[in-house]
């Protein structure tokens, strides 16, 4: 008897229904976006600072990294005219590996800034754009990085690690 594959259920933060019911031409919520943008800047001070980051300070910095790339590469919504989102990729990504090898979450002085910039460039964002466009970067965002989890890259992404 053959056993079936188990294929590993994600849990999403929005589905479709959400998208088509979300504003197309208001912000997002006051409430959605001060829970998501406070979480995120608690996430960059505990890296930053904190006695001792957890894995989740660096997944709320990375998702809000991570949906300015989808804003920017994917949606074509905004531009990084400065580079800024690549180095921020990378300073996460240095982070993740500093806390495989040496057990702690920490951003270098230029990743701090990399960070800190792109997170103002994203939170300045969500404020702006509509809702609709919000939630379905949301989406796009997460069946991108779920594509990482099973295995398919595209040539720039980065190494996905397990924190």
């Amino acid at each position: 008897m053959s056993r079936r594959k188990h294929t590993p259920v994600h849990l999403y933060t929005y589905n479709m229904v959400d998208e088509l019911l979300a504003s197309p031409t208001e912000p997002m919520p006051e409430a959605k976006r001060t829970l998501q943008l406070s979480r995120m800047w608690e996430g960059l001070v505990a890296m930053e600072t904190g006695a001792q980051p957890k894995p989740i300070d660096w997944r709320y910095c990375s998702d809000a990294v991570n949906l300015l790339e989808t804003l920017v590469r994917e949606m074509h919504v905004a531009e990084d005219t400065t580079g800024l989102l690549q180095d921020a990729i990378a300073a996460l990504a240095h982070a993740g590996q500093r806390h495989r090898t040496h057990g702690t979450i920490r951003l270098d002085g230029p990743g701090m800034r990399a960070v800190r910039m792109v997170l103002e460039s994203y939170a300045d964002l969500i404020e702006q754009l509509p809702a609709r466009t919000v939630v379905r970067a949301h989406r796009l965002t997460e069946k991108r990085i779920y594509a990482l989890y099973s295995g398919k890259r595209r040539p720039h992404d980065v190494e996905v690690i397990s924190l």
